[in-house]
Parts: C-alpha cells; structure tokens; sequence
C-alpha cells in the first residue's frame, strides 16, 4: 500500500514560493497544495507581496503571520523553495517566534553569489550558517546543476547546517523550467517524512 493510501490525520502544511513566483497552476508547488487540500489536510499556500521586487522584511512579517495561523494540534510541516528557503535561514537566525515546526523541506536554495548580483533580492543573501541552529527536521533538496547555486547546494547550504541533503541529477533549479509539475516524491515525503525525495518520474 502506498502512502498515499494510508489514513492519516490531518496535518498543516505552509508551502512558500520563491522570487518571481506568482503561483502559476501547472508549478509543483501549486500541484503540491491542491493534492494535499484534496487528502483533506489544511493548506497555507500564500501569494507573498512583491514577488518580483521582494523587500526581506515584509517578507519576514509575512512569514511569521502564516506561522501563527497554523492549527495547534496538527503536525506542521513547512516547504520553501527558492527564494523562500534563505527566507527560513533569515527567520531562523533572528530567533522569529513559531518556527518550531515538526518538518522542513529546503528546495533549490540560491547561493549568495548569485542573490547579490540583482538588486531585488539581494537582501536575502543568506545570513552566516556555521553554527545557525535549526529549530525543526530540516531536509535540503536541489539539482545538481542549479544556475542560481554554482557553488552546490551541498557544499553552500547542506554542509555548513549539517542537514541531510538530497542532490538529483539534472534537475536545475527544480522549477516549471526544469519541468517540475507535479511531483509525487515531494508529496511522499510530506506524508511521510521518511520518504526519499527523487526527481520527478522516478
């Protein structure tokens, strides 16, 4: 029996997109957020402000709203991709209240060498990680020829935070781009966080 077959309680799921993300219907995000509305769990899938032109403290106060607006009693489960990832690394290290999750999935972070090259984001430039202690199971996953982390999610990201990390092959920024629709292995793994997470048709 698949996990998606199990009977689960229902859980709070915070999905948080990245810079020049309006939603669009055919991302995995988007997918992400429909089939797990339709398992019956309850779905934060918010449209942040600005997107193209993100200002990192708002983006933070938004954030910290759809943090406490998760139901008390359920299992809360937070997927950033992006952007969005070095958002959580931000609200982490400056200790914003409510990041104590059950789960995190960091998806595609981009590296600060490539964040400061545009002046929209490169606020968000991610803070020192060497020691930043995460507050929640946190799991890294990223191509392994991303264009906005030459360094290497590993070596950038999964490292330094001492954070299990899962690198596919070909997948580059995991986004509509690299032709990341739906994605069943991410769906797995918010239903049961032991899961692997492989590229998508896999």
């Amino acid at each position: 029996m698949s996990t998606n077959d199990t009977p689960q309680a229902p859980r709070a799921y915070l999905i948080l997109h990245g810079w020049q993300n309006h939603r669009p219907k055919d991302h995995w995000e988007h997918w992400l957020a429909d089939r797990l509305t339709e398992l019956g769990h309850h779905v934060t899938y918010p449209q942040l402000p600005d997107p193209d032109d993100p200002d990192l403290e708002v983006w933070l106060g938004e954030l910290a709203r759809h943090l406490e607006g998760l139901p008390d009693g359920a299992e809360r489960v937070v997927v950033a991709h992006s952007l969005s990832t070095v958002l959580w690394l931000h609200a982490v290290a400056r200790g914003t209240r409510g990041l104590d999750v059950d789960r995190v999935l960091l998806v595609a972070p981009p590296s600060a060498s490539v964040l400061v090259r545009h002046p929209e984001v490169a606020a968000f430039a991610p803070p020192p990680l060497e020691g930043l202690k995460l507050p929640a199971p946190t799991r890294l996953v990223a191509g392994d020829d991303d264009p906005y982390c030459p360094e290497g999610a590993k070596t950038a990201f999964g490292d330094p935070l001492g954070i299990p990390t899962e690198i596919i092959p070909g997948a580059a920024h995991l986004d509509l781009d690299a032709g990341y629709g739906s994605w069943p292995a991410v769906l797995e793994w918010c239903l049961d966080g032991s899961a692997k997470i492989t590229a998508r048709g896999e």
